[in-house]
């Protein structure tokens, strides 16, 4: 019964480290879409900005 206690153990071990890994992956994924998406927020309000010559994020400049 050893040798498949042993087997069942480091298929759970093995299954656990796929989804950790998976998560890594995720969570690379989601911090370069975040990064995307501030960059895109960032270009937008400086557009407006620009658009309405107003200061709406509160950094003294417009655009």
């Amino acid at each position: 019964m050893g040798i498949f206690w042993d087997l069942l153990q480091q298929e759970e071990l093995d299954k656990q480290q796929a989804q950790a890994d998976s998560v890594e992956d995720r969570v690379a994924i989601l911090e370069t879409e975040l990064e995307n998406t501030k960059a895109l927020l960032r270009k937008t309000l400086e557009a407006l900005e620009t658009h309405l010559n107003k200061d709406i994020d509160g950094d003294g400049v417009a655009g």
